[in-house]
């Protein structure tokens, strides 16, 4: 068991917004299902991904990501059993994440203006106000070790 490997990585969309639940020591948990596609030579198919998220990570999942929020996320297999109402034994499968990074920009609705880019007088570019001016930090000429 010692050299095997439980690792998913996904880039995918989210087919609704994440739901967050909080345990009664007030740790996050967060689950959402995301949309995989692939494409063979004959067909294209979507898979659906069901990801679930604890602590800090699930908070960061909660507040960010909304349905059609396109992520990478990386984390283990595992298959979790519970009973239904009726008392019958059921079965889940997901991924527990242990990484996201959100992919793509912000919608158009939501991105902030753009600030104008100027050039400096040394060549470089900087985002800046209108009529403002912002030198650049002068750590760039430092070796980074």
């Amino acid at each position: 068991m010692a050299t095997d490997l439980n690792r998913c990585e996904f880039i995918g969309r989210l087919g609704k917004d994440p739901e967050v639940r909080y345990t009664a020591d007030s740790n996050a948990i967060c689950n959402f299902s995301i949309a995989v596609g692939y494409k063979t030579a004959t067909k294209e198919t979507t898979e659906w991904v069901r990801i679930t998220t604890f602590g800090k990570l699930a908070g960061i999942c909660a507040d960010y990501l909304k349905k059609g929020s396109q992520v990478f996320i990386a984390g283990r297999m595992t298959t979790r059993k519970w009973q239904n109402k009726d008392g019958v034994d059921q079965y889940t499968t997901e991924v527990v994440a242990d990484q996201m990074q959100m992919l793509g920009g912000r919608a158009a609705e939501d991105a902030p203006p753009a600030a104008p880019v100027k050039p400096k007088p040394d060549g470089g570019y900087r985002a800046m106000k209108e009529g403002t001016f912002v030198p650049m930090e002068s750590d760039f000429n430092d070796p980074p070790f």
